[in-house]
């Protein structure tokens, strides 16, 4: 059984947690939600609970990587290493890089490429330069708190296509699952109304079979950027071809399908649960209360995806953008205009107490 390891991730957007010695609390790096360290407690003892109903298995088989044994040689190929972040992106022997799409580094080298696994698929870009652009000012506008020097000094024309690394994951589940559903009905007995609130064991057992479930296999780029910027729609999805370079670049993948494989379970594991979840139906409520699941490991395929990347600098704090290249969804981390923001907050707060002192006035 896979043993289990307790990442502090935020609740709310599942980011990375720090603590921030300044304000005493647990700090989220994308979605700025703030928690005590005692909700945090509460939040993963109330997991850790459910998880010891949870049993969860992969059989003795690692992923299969005879899919990614293809070679780069016979291709002109360079590698350009930042020297501020140390990513290393690879493209044609053609294109000039003037820019880290990560750091914004302007300072990035060429150096010889030695990678050994060529790409099996790669899914071109379907939008330009123009749409992320335009997808960027859309995002920024109707943000009431942002800084406004913060969307006036920001360089738009900086944005940068990359093709990030994907290990997509086959495999199949085994699932055997009990919920634990609820229906309720009220009813008034004078002047009270009496909920009453019936329990119901709902047992689901399958097979679901997977195919390249993605996940990115860049150490620069944060996960919750690339889950909120999928799906891309496989349909479009080619064998990989140098031709589709050109005006781009590409990250090699920078984390191994070893260190992938966890997450890879992950989603396999949650998305079996949510397939299941959906047969259920016609109750209020609907949560997990047992699970057994069992995971067969098959093919892995390494590929590349389109994706939109401006990384800018505000008050000494890197702000990372995503758009995805094949849809155009838009993700990112904006800084808040503390003084707009509390300002705001004091003013709704004064209108509540006028509004509660004016009716106090009319009542007594």
């Amino acid at each position: 059984m896979a043993s289990q390891i307790v990442n502090y991730q935020c609740p709310a957007c599942t980011g990375p947690l720090h603590f921030k010695s300044s304000s005493g609390l647990l700090e989220c790096d994308y979605c700025s939600s703030k928690f005590t360290v005692q909700e945090i407690n509460e939040y993963y003892q109330t997991k850790n609970e459910t998880a010891e109903n949870s049993f969860f298995d992969v059989n003795e088989t690692e992923w299969d990587l005879s899919q990614c044994t293809a070679d780069w040689n016979q291709d002109a190929m360079k590698a350009y290493i930042c020297p501020s972040c140390s990513a290393e992106l690879i493209c044609d022997e053609y294109t000039a890089a003037t820019r880290c799409p990560y750091c914004g580094n302007p300072t990035v080298v060429p150096g010889q490429f030695k990678e050994e696994l060529k790409p099996e698929y790669i899914i071109p870009f379907k939008l330009s330069h123009q749409d992320a652009e335009n997808a960027l000012k859309k995002y920024y506008k109707g943000k009431r708190f942002l800084p406004k020097e913060f969307a006036d000094k920001n360089t738009i024309q900086e944005i940068q296509g990359v093709y990030v690394p994907f290990w997509m994951f086959d495999g199949t589940a085994h699932v055997n699952i009990t919920f634990d559903g609820t229906r309720s009905h009220k009813t008034r007995i004078g002047d009270y109304m009496i909920t009453d609130t019936d329990h119901f064991d709902i047992h689901r057992v399958g097979t679901v079979t997977f195919e390249k479930v993605p996940v990115d296999a860049s150490k620069r780029m944060p996960d919750a950027h690339m889950d909120a910027i999928e799906p891309f729609h496989y349909s479009e999805m080619t064998e990989f071809s140098m031709s589709y370079l050109p005006g781009f670049l590409a990250e090699r993948f920078s984390l191994s399908v070893d260190e992938c494989k966890e997450r890879a379970d992950l989603r396999i594991e949650n998305s079996s649960v949510d397939l299941m979840k959906q047969d259920v139906t016609n109750y209020d409520s609907i949560s997990t209360k047992q699970k057994y699941i069992q995971i067969e490991r098959g093919k892995v395929h390494y590929g590349l995806l389109p994706v939109y990347l401006l990384a800018t600098r505000y008050n000494n704090q890197e702000y990372l953008f995503a758009m995805n290249g094949q849809t155009g969804k838009f993700v990112g981390n904006l800084p808040v205009d503390q003084k707009k923001y509390w300002m705001t907050f004091a003013t709704m707060f004064a209108g509540i107490a006028f509004a509660a002192g004016t009716l106090l006035m009319i009542l007594f």
